[in-house]
């Protein structure tokens, strides 16, 4: 598994209205759900129900919200460049710029936590994190994201 192939076309995104969890959650629901049957606000609840299990604030600005979603037919990403840092209830208390979204089927098992522990080696790559931050545009984003060397083990 690539971090490149969970990524939804599309799916990656400068965010400059978002201001709370909630809206970075329906944000990411449109993203996922564009071009899908899946509608964006099934996704956001997924993601809010889970994120009330308990804080999906990885540290360091980084946030990895998931969730599944009955019939939803594989593991997708999307990934959120904020341009103002939300409040998130993060491990180590700092707002999230950086939100790495995972959402799958209801079904994803091993798959699912194969696909949050390369997110999360992905993002405890502290250079590459910095330039996420750093990239200018989607375009950008994307390269930095998609290249065939972020696999799962």
């Amino acid at each position: 598994m690539e971090l490149g192939s969970l990524l939804a076309p599309g799916a990656v995104a400068f965010d400059n209205g978002a201001t709370s969890q909630r809206h970075v959650f329906e944000r990411a629901g449109a993203l996922l759900a564009d071009g899908s049957a899946f509608s964006a606000d099934a996704i956001a609840a997924a993601l809010g129900e889970r994120e009330r299990l308990g804080t999906t604030g990885f540290g360091h600005g980084t946030a990895i919200p998931h969730g599944r979603v009955a019939g939803f037919p594989r593991l997708t990403a999307a990934v959120l460049r904020l341009a103002q840092p939300v409040e998130w209830s993060a491990v180590d208390g700092l707002p999230v710029d950086l939100v790495f979204v995972l959402v799958g089927p209801e079904t994803a098992g091993a798959d699912n936590l194969k696909a949050l522990a390369l997110i999360s080696r992905t993002l405890r790559d502290r250079v590459l994190v910095e330039k996420l931050r750093g990239a200018s545009d989607t375009d950008a984003l994307w390269a930095l994201l998609a290249g065939p060397t972020r696999r799962a083990a």
